[in-house]
């Protein structure tokens, strides 16, 4: 993962390799597992995993496999970029979600990805490759773009430099293309995947602002191919971004801009978007 940085090998970052080697994929774990996965040796991994359990941090199932322990999940819930975050948004997600019954994401920005803090879905949403707490690369995805498009100018050189995985024959992977989407998420406020990560969903989303006014999330709505055009969509995300702005107490002047883009972008004929919907009664 990239940080920016050097990091110097200590035995917190080792024990953050262990804890690091379990995946959605990869939830429970025998020792040797964690070994080979960390490439630690197997002495050092059992005395980390030793530490682990005995703090609560891991937890040992009746067949012997180890998994992350509830203790762990109770510190990770204080993060304010994620639980914090996720209370301020959730209201607006849940009224995305009920006018679409779609895939409705809120994702912050890690280095060179995004993480997913909250996801939530019908029975018949189109089925999407994100889950909470996972990873992704910012390229590809609506959120990732609408993040990378507004992320500090040496991030946003560092993930164009890097190799674009193809992951439909609608993957863009040209950086001169990915330069011009992330020209239009700024021009727009909406960053769109169009079929990229998988053939049959489109992905649009917008940005959240944060106090200062810079952007520390995004919002976006993951719908089935054809089902509706981005531009159609591209209000409600809008709308739920800003009142989570508005909520996170983004300065005036940030959605002054936004609204102004918004009405700036709408095409001839169309009807000014209404200010975003304030929270719900709680």
């Amino acid at each position: 993962m990239w940080t920016g940085h050097a990091v110097r090998v200590t035995l917190t970052s080792r024990t953050f390799e262990v804890l690091a080697a379990f995946t959605p994929a990869r939830r429970s774990q025998r020792l040797a597992d964690l070994a080979a996965a960390t490439g630690l040796p197997l002495t050092t991994t059992h005395r980390i995993v030793g530490d682990l359990l005995r703090c609560g941090a891991l937890e040992r199932g009746p067949d012997g496999t180890l998994h992350v322990g509830l203790r762990l999940w109770e510190i990770g819930s204080l993060a304010p970029r994620g639980n914090a975050l996720r209370d301020a948004a959730l209201p607006f997600l849940e009224d995305l979600y009920v006018a679409t019954r779609e895939n409705v994401q809120l994702a912050v920005r890690e280095g060179l990805e995004s993480v997913f803090v909250e996801r939530l879905t019908g029975r018949d949403a189109v089925t999407v490759m994100t889950r909470v707490g996972t990873r992704f690369p910012l390229a590809s995805t609506g959120v990732g773009r609408a993040l990378l498009a507004h992320a500090p100018a040496d991030v946003q050189e560092a993930a164009l430099a890097l190799p674009v995985r193809r992951w439909t024959p609608h993957t863009v992977t040209d950086p001169a293309r990915l330069r011009a989407a992330l020209a239009e998420v700024r021009r727009t406020g909406v960053a769109v995947s169009d079929r990229e990560v998988t053939p049959d969903a489109v992905s649009v989303a917008a940005p959240v602002r944060g106090p200062d006014g810079d952007v520390v999330a995004a919002v976006s709505l993951v719908v089935h191919s054809g089902a509706a055009s981005p531009v159609a969509l591209g209000p409600a995300v809008r709308a739920a971004a800003l009142g989570i702005s508005r909520t996170l107490g983004a300065p005036p002047s940030a959605v002054r801009n936004q609204l102004w883009r918004d009405t700036a972008t709408a095409p001839e004929g169309a009807e000014r978007e209404p200010p975003a919907p304030t929270a719900p009664p709680r």
